[in-house]
Order: C-alpha cells, then sequence, then structure tokens
C-alpha cells in the first residue's frame, strides 16, 4: 500500500511546534507591553527645565489652573504657561533663585522655556479640552491630583478603551461647572455621584459619543 504522505510530512510536526512557540511568544510579548504601563505612559515622570512645584503653587498659593493653562477653556490644547506668565511674579519673588535660572535666560534671550511634554496622545487621536472642561469633566479626571504633585507625572492610561468608559457612562464622571477647576473638591460618591451626574447631563444636554468618527477624524 502507497503512503498517503510523503517524507516531507515528517517536518510538520516541529514545524507546527515552532511555529507554535512563535505565536506564542508573540503574543506573551504584546501583553507585556501593550497591556502595561510602559505603553501607556502610566507614571511616566521626565526632569524638566525648571522644577515646577504645582503643589505648593496650587495648594500652597492658591493658583488657578487657568492662571497658566489660560486657554484651556476656549482651545482644544492646554497651552503650557509663557516666559511672561511666571515672570509676572518671578520678577519680584525668588528673582535670584538659582532653580529659575532658565526661566530668567528665556527672559533675557527671548527662547521660550523647553518644557518637557508630559502627556501626548497619538497623531490619529483627536481630543478638544476645552470641549470636556465646559461640560463638567475636571482636570482630575484626566490629569489626577496636580494640585499635591511636585513634580508632574503621567497619571491615567489615556487608552480608548479608559476614554470610551467615560463617554458611555459620563454620569460617573461628571461635577458642577463651578467645580472643574476645584481639584481639592471631595466628589460625591456612589449612588449620589450618579444621580448628580444624570442632573448634569439633562441640564447640559451632554450626549456624548462613542462612534470612531468621534476622537479618529
Amino acid at each position: 500500500m502507497a503512503n498517503l504522505f510523503g517524507k516531507a510530512a515528517n517536518q510538520l510536526p516541529p514545524k507546527i511546534v515552532v511555529g507554535i512557540l512563535i505565536i506564542g511568544a508573540l503574543t506573551v510579548a504584546g501583553i507585556a507591553y501593550y497591556f502595561t504601563p510602559k505603553y501607556t505612559r502610566v507614571g511616566y515622570m521626565p526632569k524638566q527645565p525648571i522644577p515646577f512645584d504645582h503643589s505648593l503653587h496650587v495648594t500652597g498659593l492658591g493658583l488657578d489652573c487657568r492662571f497658566c493653562h489660560s486657554f484651556v477653556e476656549k482651545s482644544g490644547f492646554s497651552n503650557i504657561p509663557t516666559t511672561q506668565t511666571c515672570m509676572s511674579c518671578h520678577r519680584m519673588v525668588k528673582a535670584d533663585s538659582p532653580k529659575l535660572a532658565a526661566l530668567r535666560e528665556s527672559w533675557e534671550t527671548g527662547e521660550p522655556v523647553r518644557w518637557v511634554r508630559v502627556y501626548q496622545l497619538p497623531d490619529y487621536v483627536y481630543f478638544d479640552h476645552s470641549a470636556h472642561v465646559n461640560r463638567g469633566v475636571s482636570c482630575f479626571s484626566c490629569h489626577g491630583e496636580v494640585n499635591l504633585m511636585r513634580t508632574v507625572y503621567h497619571k491615567t492610561p489615556l487608552s480608548m478603551s479608559w476614554c470610551l468608559d467615560c463617554h458611555r457612562n459620563p454620569e460617573y464622571f461628571l461635577r458642577p461647572q463651578e467645580k472643574v477647576f476645584d481639584l481639592g473638591w471631595q466628589a460625591p460618591t456612589g449612588r449620589q455621584q450618579i444621580e448628580m451626574g444624570k442632573q448634569l447631563i439633562e441640564q447640559g444636554k451632554i450626549n456624548p459619543s462613542d462612534n470612531c468618527s468621534a476622537c479618529h477624524r
């Protein structure tokens, strides 16, 4: 009786085993990278040219977020403070501090301070800051307790599923408009938050889209 399989069939089992091992290794490597903070940048804390202490300025001195990020309510992007904004205080306050050498150099030369970006969305993601803060989404929701951070770091994953959690259930995250920039405000929990959120949704006619085109344009 003739053999149904040729000699080449003898090499199939080891090839299949090797293929399974390669696929398994790639799967594990993908999960280890794409489902961990390394990919989402959580915990990323770059060294800045000026050691700006948010806890001192916000909690200690009472500065509002909008004093430095002045266009966050009007623009799709949250601007970083200009040298002029910083020098409005530091021409008189700690004017000779060695920590502010880069600021003084910027003031004298006209070159901007080279701040290192902490949050960076991919180019294929569209996000409008003004659309969110003007509907009751606080800075706290995305950036955490910045008012308590001596050095700002990447707090939340900003993954697609993370964003969709809010778009599909905004009542869990909304707060009154006057509390959006009050990072020390204690939001209600549980049923109270849900009830308050639903009222804010009704009052503001808030209906966030979960369609792909909302963020990928």
